[in-house]
């Protein structure tokens, strides 16, 4: 068992081997032995509504909207802590639950401020939908409601609202069984407990993010999607955490085209909203790091968008046809591999210009100040999604400052610092964000980035994980498997008029 499914598993429940037959709502399934009474009834794909139970944590049994009618039991039961037994009867449609359900959610929204119309969770929060398919048409309460504190920050990525918190204690379990940070706890008691940060002082669990998604109401908000968008205009696109070579896998949210904006700007329509974990029991479960979540942010950083020759804007094809004569009079030409490539992107420069080129591994990126370099959970030291794919093809040999003597033509494929090292060689990179430097390459062509083409990593492990396309490219960006068949083809031509005669 890997470390990710280990620690996602360590608080669950683990079914025995074998299995029974029960019956819920008179319908026969097979469940296995250890397993709850819910976790049968989920993975059979029937419905009982819960908020406290989530299939990675340990069992709390605080909510009691899962209540559910056994035969021969003369109480109700919460389905979480149940555990299966041969020809158990269960009910979960049985008036006598029914009214259990109601009493739940009354208790719950009971001190609610109910400020559905200004909360980022609308849309996905099981609160809401619970009380609409459960709750009472409007509360008989008369009191006032009990306020605390609203909209503050928790921390600089996530904002808490006391009053919208139905205190499952999701994000608590989360800190101490999953991450194990100890970041959050239930302070005070009865009507005035509350969700808190334990120390305020203490360093930001680099997990933190996770408890946004788990918390079923809308008390727990990301701060950079604070406000962004609704949810129902948007839509998750299935792509790979380019932050480590962990490669998690994630969902970009885009905007729908059906409901594209017309009057705010058109980059509105054009941009990642946010970024979730997309559950991958092979390499990250159902988690992320503070990293993963913030890849979206990639996005603002200045892009490079127009081929140049040197400090001159050119087309596409004049800056194609140059970098084809480089290579055509180079006479040890060395390629500079990105660990950013996609594996498809990889065989095809293998496949077309790999045998003109020394080729030397790179890596994109490095670990940043403050940053986790590594832990024993998901992040790993190397900070770059396809180091793995680069070894498998090309090994793992770097540039030394004697190789960057010995070459004269570079093809630099990704982010690269300076061209400083490499003497008087001719440049020719290849890059899809600017930087400033002192020197400019004799051919620069901008390139799509992981976000405007499909492709598969292989992580650490060697595990393939496959992203999909999620934006449009720019018009003069192209897509680095093309130019290389463009060189190649170009190169080619030549060389079969010269065998012809």
């Amino acid at each position: 068992m890997s470390r990710i499914a280990a620690r996602s598993t360590a608080a669950a429940s683990k079914p025995e081997r074998g299995s029974w037959n029960i019956t819920i709502d008179d319908r026969t399934i097979e469940a296995n032995r250890g397993e709850s009474v819910l976790q049968a009834a989920l993975r059979h794909g029937i419905e009982i509504p819960h908020f406290c139970y989530h299939p990675r944590l340990s069992i709390a049994g605080s909510c009691r909207i899962c209540l559910v009618k056994v035969e021969g039991v003369p109480k109700l039961m919460p389905a979480c802590n149940l555990s299966v037994a041969p020809n158990m009867k269960v009910s979960t449609l049985v008036p006598e639950v029914g009214r259990a359900r109601q009493q739940v959610m009354q208790f719950l929204m009971l001190n609610h401020p109910v400020d559905c119309g200004i909360c980022d969770k609308a849309g996905e929060c099981r609160l809401q939908d619970y009380e609409y398919a459960y709750g009472l048409p409007r509360s008989r309460s008369t009191e006032a409601k009990h306020h605390k504190r609203k909209l503050y920050d928790l921390s600089p990525r996530i904002q808490l609202d006391n009053e919208r918190c139905i205190l499952c204690s999701r994000c608590v379990r989360f800190t101490r069984e999953i991450s194990k940070s100890n970041m959050l706890g239930i302070v005070e008691r009865g009507a005035h407990a509350v969700v808190e940060r334990l120390d305020p002082k203490s360093d930001d669990d680099p997990y933190s993010d996770n408890v946004i998604g788990l918390c079923p109401t809308g008390a727990l908000l990301s701060r950079d999607f604070l406000y962004q968008s609704r949810v129902w205009f948007l839509e998750p696109v299935r792509s790979v955490c380019t932050g480590c070579s962990r490669g998690c896998s994630i969902d970009l949210w885009r905007r729908k085209k059906e409901w594209r904006l017309r009057s705010l700007g058109e980059e509105r329509n054009s941009m990642l909203y946010r970024v979730t974990a997309h559950e991958n029991p092979e390499i990250n479960g159902p988690w992320l790091c503070n990293k993963g979540f913030d890849q979206h942010k990639l996005m603002s950083r200045e892009r490079t968008l127009t081929p140049m020759l040197g400090d001159a804007p050119v087309s596409i094809e004049q800056a194609l046809a140059q970098a084809r004569d480089l290579i055509a009079r180079a006479r040890s030409p060395a390629a500079l591999v990105s660990a950013l490539a996609s594996n498809e992107e990889l065989d095809v420069f293998k496949a077309t210009l790999g045998a003109r080129f020394r080729v030397y591994a790179r890596e994109d990126s490095v670990a940043q100040p403050g940053e986790v370099v590594e832990d024993d959970f998901l992040i790993k030291a190397d900070k770059n999604p396809n180091s793995y794919g680069v070894r498998e093809r090309f090994g793992w040999r770097t540039l030394t400052a004697a190789d960057a003597q010995a070459h004269d033509l570079f093809l630099v494929w990704g982010d690269w610092g300076d061209y400083d090292g490499f003497g008087r060689a001719r440049v020719i990179h290849l890059a899809s964000f600017a930087r400033q430097r002192d020197r400019h390459a004799d051919v620069l062509i901008p390139l799509s980035t992981t976000f405007e083409r499909s492709g598969t990593f292989c992580n650490f492990e060697g595990k393939r994980n496959r992203f999909e396309k999620v934006l449009d490219k720019p018009p003069l960006v192209q897509h680095a498997a093309d130019v290389f068949a463009q060189l190649e083809a170009e190169l080619a031509g030549p060389q079969r008029l010269q065998e012809a005669s």
